[in-house]
């Protein structure tokens, strides 16, 4: 499966599990240290470049954000590396 990675660019993680600038690369396995909410919030969007999606909405087709819902809304980008 294509490689994605997803970065953390802001906010603030509530239990304090990440912090911006962690990154995190996603292949055929759960990266180590992402939460479990986090990696649920964000997995369909990585499954989508992982399978050849496109994010339509997006100036690059390849990136998206998005972020999960702790109490500061800790926002991953989201990158295709392949």
């Amino acid at each position: 499966m294509k490689k994605v990675i997803s970065k953390v660019v802001g906010g603030r993680c509530n239990q304090g599990f990440h912090e911006v600038g962690d990154e995190y690369v996603v292949g055929d396995l759960t990266p180590e240290g992402i939460c479990t909410s986090a990696f649920a919030s964000i997995f369909p969007l990585i499954l989508a470049l992982q399978t050849g999606g496109k994010f339509l909405w997006e100036k690059d087709n390849q990136v998206t954000r998005a972020a999960y819902p702790d109490d500061d809304w800790t926002i991953f980008e989201i990158r295709s590396l392949e």
